[in-house]
């Protein structure tokens, strides 16, 4: 039979991918400048680096046989309309629901009960209680998340018991679930606005300045999404006012120079991007690969293709 060979980015991936037929010659690559672990001619499924740079995706040309791209991110962005004409794109949707969720329920709760502020004075050290507290809190809070795919559904689940009351917004209205262009009358009334939107050309800037404005006072807003979501000057500009806050986990640019603006204001928690990245991060994206490969093999269609309109 012959071999079906596959280049993935890590090797501790080997130990999740579940059993696979003789013929599948697992090999690393863990990133387009180092040395090639075989024949690219021959790689039909490849597992690129979690962060996919211009370099990592331009080296998808040279693998003249590649049949499957499957990415250990949700977002795909960076190769929408950058894959050869035949070569299947699949993301890792699912993989990174429970971290994203629990990121951004932590980014709440940090805001709200003023733990940055806490951390700060404990580096001095100051008992801060006079200056803090009381702190806002979580409960009764009207939450408006705009994504509704798997990550929004997590942190839906998550967010129940602390007794919120939850929106939805996604591309077109569904059952439960308002559409995008409601957005200007929904914002006046929510007191947290979580961005879980893929990058596309309809969200990139869409959290410009007219979006921020339509934002009741001191309400929080938190981008679990993609920095280029928010047009930065925008919303630097708002939040140096300090009429909302904001926790970020992505920026744009990122990472973020050190001479910005948004890293030294009161107002703004913010993470280097990594809401994703948790210990059983590999187990379950490398389940996935697992199991996307017996669906190749076995001719059954494949989870969690990419499409141009993504």
């Amino acid at each position: 039979m012959v071999a079906v060979t596959v280049w993935i980015a890590h090797e501790q991936g080997r130990q999740f991918l579940g059993e696979l037929a003789t013929h599948v010659d697992i090999r690393v690559l863990t990133g387009p400048d180092k040395p090639l672990p075989s024949d690219p001619a021959e790689v039909t499924f490849w597992v690129p680096p979690f962060l996919s740079s211009g370099a990592v995706v331009d080296f998808a040309q040279r693998l003249p046989s590649l049949q499957v791209i499957q990415l250990l991110s949700a977002g795909a962005d960076a190769w929408i309309g950058r894959t050869r004409s035949g070569v299947m794109l699949c993301d890792a949707r699912g993989v990174h629901d429970s971290s994203t969720a629990e990121w951004v329920v932590t980014a709440m709760l940090a805001v709200l009960r003023r733990f940055d502020h806490f951390a700060r004075a404990q580096a001095v050290p100051t008992w801060s209680y006079a200056e803090f507290a009381p702190t806002d809190e979580l409960a009764g809070k009207r939450v408006l998340v705009v994504g509704a795919g798997s990550i929004g559904t997590a942190l839906g689940a998550r967010l129940t018991p602390f007794e919120v009351e939850l929106t939805y917004v996604a591309r077109t209205a569904r059952d439960g679930v308002h559409a995008i262009g409601e957005l200007p009358e929904l914002l006046p009334h929510a007191d947290i606005v979580v961005l879980l939107v893929p990058l596309t050309d309809l969200t990139r800037g869409m959290v410009d300045a007219t979006f921020l404005a339509a934002m009741r006072d001191g309400a929080l807003l938190v981008n679990a999404a993609r920095g280029p979501v928010a047009d930065t000057a925008a919303l630097t500009k708002e939040l140096a006012g300090g009429r909302i806050l904001a926790a970020l986990d992505v920026t744009d640019p990122e990472p973020l120079p050190v001479d910005h603006p948004l890293w030294t204001m009161p107002n703004v928690l913010i993470t280097p991007h990594v809401a994703g990245s948790v210990r059983g991060l590999l187990p379950r994206a490398y389940r996935l690969v697992g199991d996307q490969l017996r669906r190749m093999l076995a001719g059954e269609p494949l989870a969690n293709e990419v499409q141009d309109g993504y």
